[in-house]
């Protein structure tokens, strides 16, 4: 088995000179960074609510997942880390939706996140 890294435009970049990978693939397994709310397109953080900003991290987990041969569909298990759990049920409800039956198993804590970030989720995938 060899360690790849993974990266992708799809997804934000790490920030400069910032010593992580988007993802790393062992074997059948995909390891995603942390995912933020911010558009890979502009560099921009997403502002808005729980909802809103959870659709975005999704969004950028999917891309970094597919760009390692997995995607939300094949995800073992994630971390949520949110700077309020208040904003669990919010979360809750866009996660549902976008992963859908397949559910992986799942840990959510409260953090503190930089840049008024709500969310943040890192994946597990099987490819």
């Amino acid at each position: 088995m060899s360690r790849t890294q993974v990266q992708t435009p799809e997804a934000p970049q790490p920030l400069a000179g910032a010593p992580y990978a988007q993802a790393v693939a062992w074997g059948e397994l995909v390891f995603t960074s942390g995912q933020i709310p911010v558009d890979p397109e502009t560099n921009e953080l997403i502002e808005g609510d729980a909802a809103t900003q959870t659709r975005q991290v999704l969004a950028n987990v999917d891309a970094v997942l597919r760009a390692g041969g997995s995607g939300l569909d094949k995800v073992l298990k994630t971390t949520v880390f949110l700077a309020d759990l208040a904003d669990w049920p919010a979360m809750n409800d866009v996660y549902r939706e976008l992963v859908g039956e397949a559910l992986p198993a799942r840990s959510a804590v409260q953090v503190g996140l930089p840049a008024g970030v709500k969310v943040e989720i890192e994946a597990v995938g099987h490819r």
